[in-house]
């Protein structure tokens, strides 16, 4: 087949678990600090056309944020295929492989906090050097475009914002899982491209995207408090992207192919990180440079 069944699928994650889970604390950070970089690149590339459409997008919002959605993937294509880490994905990958048993709570822990930690710090230097030293948001209706979009997304409830975010990281981490049944470049960046423009078209709530967005606002001077940053926004839709990923895809998933990931444990034990270990179709530039 061209692509890998959802069974496969399941013991790619697996390995890939493990993979990330033997990367030292510095490397780790390395990944992260690009993983939000990128994702912030994608951010203001939406940012940069959309928001130079006020027109459209006063007589058909619908046809902004269908762009600003469809242009807003470039963030992940690069983590996935160019190789990095992000924190909503690897809500995820790694409580996956806690689910079978082949890494513990701790582990989690670890990569959550260094991969968060490490993904803001990037999408902050985006946000002060790209986004705002660059002066590329500074005229109108960019301005007001950063602006307002930042505030939107501090004005609404916790509840609302945690179920955002919910439904933002269920599609991110699909994009994820979709992304290891390609073959190919091309069907790769395809199989991302659909769920993440998806949850970007409907205002959904992404905690990495919202460290560039926010803060970028607020170099621009918006009048946003780091407590509505912080509590308003990050808080909920970091809780949300939890869910998102745990609850949506790792445990139905887990449910659905545990037996087939114990066999394949049995026959070749998946905390292995050899290249050999690894279908060739796999070797991407992000998972080759993971092995390395």
């Amino acid at each position: 087949m061209s692509y890998l069944q959802p069974s496969e699928i399941a013991i790619q994650f697996c390995k890939s678990a493990h993979v990330k889970n033997a990367f030292s604390n510095s490397k780790l950070l390395v990944y992260a600090l690009l993983g939000g970089a990128y994702i912030a690149l994608g951010g203001l590339l939406s940012l940069v056309v959309v928001g130079g459409m006020p027109g459209i997008a006063a007589a058909n919002p619908g046809i902004t944020k269908l762009l600003f959605g469809s242009l807003f993937p470039l963030g992940l294509i690069l983590v996935v295929i160019g190789g990095a880490e992000l924190f909503t994905s690897d809500c995820a990958v790694i409580p996956f492989a806690v689910l079978h048993q082949q890494l513990r709570v701790k582990n989690v822990l670890r990569i959550w906090t260094i991969v968060y930690f490490g993904n803001f710090i990037g999408a902050l230097l985006v946000a002060y050097f790209f986004a705002f030293q660059s002066g590329i948001l500074n005229a109108q209706p960019w301005h007001n475009a950063a602006i307002s979009l930042a505030i939107h997304k501090t004005e609404g409830s916790f509840w609302v914002t945690f179920i955002k975010g919910v439904g933002a990281n269920w599609l991110v981490c699909m994009a994820v899982w979709l992304a290891y049944a390609a073959k190919s470049i091309g069907g790769k960046i395809v199989a991302m491209w659909f769920p993440v423009m998806c949850f970007v078209t409907f205002g959904m709530e992404h905690s990495i995207a919202n460290m560039f967005f926010i803060p970028t606002a607020m170099f621009l001077g918006a009048p946003i408090q780091l407590q509505q940053l912080f509590v308003a926004n990050l808080l909920p839709a970091t809780l949300g992207n939890i869910v998102g990923g745990v609850v949506l895809v790792s445990l139905p998933y887990w449910w659905m192919f545990r037996q087939q990931v114990q066999a394949a444990n049995t026959n070749e034990p998946a905390c292995t990180t050899s290249p050999e270990s690894v279908p060739s179709h796999l070797m991407t530039p992000s998972f080759s440079n993971q092995l390395n």
